[in-house]
């Protein structure tokens, strides 16, 4: 009985693991295998052609538009507003009177200055009768010593009294000199309450309005009471990080985004590198860069108004460029041995512990290659060795990149995923320009 329980029990077990083996071996195990292990569809990537082209380095910094020359109206005596003609938006031409201010105390001192001069003019007119006088009297007494007529003690009064007639003309001649100068002061400040405009622009900023008192002196200016710039000739002032700011110099062409006009396009160029590293609201060192606007493009451009500069700082030609997104780091020891004792394997420093690589497709999988690189712009980076024109590499999309691995199913998007991938980057890459 015992022995035919084991020849039964031996029957199913070798048809179980006949008809195991055919089960695992067809197709729809296959299937069933990649459904419950993930393995499934295969991931769907954007491949990007290896070009040859130019590439143009920049170095970007925010700043802020400015007019080239503006000027900021300051009084230059103490004196409340009586008038201001212009208002903020209103164009200015060099000679206009753009503020007057009170002038009834510098008119009413100008009249006691003058008064002043008038009666020290009169005094000096009695001062030159006594010196003469005097002269006289002195050029007798020295005749009559001479002829020992008088005693040397009259000379002597005679001499004292000379002496205190040129004294006192000479002092009233110098209180002449000083109401003339005091005359002058007032006289200028008497100017100095009608303020014309320096130059043609516009009035950018009221920080005064009639009535209120303005504070000034003729060395020290005082309130600002407006400001005027010539917004015909516009710069960019950017705070060039420096750290970047090495490969700046004057002359070199510069693309200009500003936030109030994220759909026009303006260029530049630099005009001065600052000498002098400032310090940032953030604690962060930067340069100061001028850069003159060529062209508004028929924008009326604000002082003040937020921009992005993309200083070009070098051209290179005839170089091979992958997509930047394209190019990611991967560790070392996480890559398989055909990759680390592969062909590009001189390319992996096996010192450090990441990696730069590219993905290619190779057998409907993803296969790392290692590459070295340089310079970058915006959108692409310089291959220099590792790739060869015309290759295809994986550039997209990023989330797929940032966990993809050497061996992984993918197949190339649709043409229809990649028109929707290329708009998407082309938004990105706007957004990243006009901020």
């Amino acid at each position: 009985m015992w022995k035919w329980l084991l020849g039964v029990f031996l029957f199913l077990v070798i048809a179980c693991g006949v008809g195991g083996y055919f089960f695992a071996t067809s197709p729809q195990f296959g299937e069933m295998k990649k459904k419950f292990s993930g393995g499934g569809k295969a991931t769907e990537v954007r491949l990007e052609s290896v070009e040859r082209g130019t590439l143009v380095r920049s170095v970007s910094a925010p700043g802020s538009v400015e007019a080239k020359s503006g000027v900021d109206i300051s009084a230059q005596v103490s004196a409340k507003i009586m008038a201001l003609p212009f208002r903020p938006g209103q164009a200015v031409q060099k000679g206009d009177v753009i503020v007057r201010l009170d002038s009834r105390d510098m008119e009413a001192s100008l009249e006691s200055a003058q008064a002043s001069k008038a009666g020290e003019e009169a005094r000096l007119a009695g001062a030159q009768a006594m010196l003469d006088r005097a002269k006289s009297d002195l050029e007798r007494q020295r005749a009559l010593v001479a002829s020992k007529d008088v005693s040397a003690s009259v000379l002597e009064i005679a001499q004292a009294q000379f002496l205190q007639a040129e004294s006192t003309f000479n002092g009233v001649r110098h209180s002449i000199e000083i109401a003339q100068a005091n005359i002058r002061r007032v006289d200028r400040d008497l100017e100095n309450t009608v303020i014309k405009s320096p130059i043609d622009g516009i009035v950018t900023a009221l920080n005064m309005e009639e009535g209120e008192q303005v504070l000034g002196t003729f060395n020290n200016a005082g309130t600002v009471i407006m400001e005027i710039a010539n917004l015909d000739t516009m710069i960019v002032k950017a705070r060039v990080d420096e750290s970047t700011v090495n490969p700046v110099v004057e002359k070199q062409h510069a693309r200009v985004y500003i936030n109030m006009y994220p759909d026009a396009k303006f260029s530049g160029t630099v005009t001065l590198v600052g000498l002098k590293n400032l310090t940032d609201k953030d604690g962060t060192r930067y340069v100061e860069v001028e850069i003159l606007l060529e062209s508004t493009n028929g924008q009326q451009l604000r002082t003040g108004l937020t921009a992005n500069v993309d200083i070009e700082v070098q051209t290179l030609a005839d170089v091979l460029k992958v997509p930047s997104q394209a190019v990611v780091d991967r560790r070392v020891d996480d890559l398989p041995k055909s990759v680390t004792e592969g062909p590009g394997k001189d390319l992996i420093d096996k010192s450090r512990p990441f990696t730069r690589v590219v993905y290619i497709i190779e057998e409907g999988k993803a296969k790392a290659v290692p590459v070295s690189i340089g310079a970058s712009d915006l959108t692409h980076t310089i291959i220099t060795a590792g790739l060869k024109e015309g290759d295809r590499v994986v550039a997209g999309p990023f989330k797929v990149l940032v966990d993809l691995k050497d061996g992984k199913e993918i197949v190339e998007q649709t043409a229809e995923e990649k028109d929707k991938a290329t708009d998407e980057a082309k938004a990105a890459i706007q957004t990243k320009e006009g901020t």
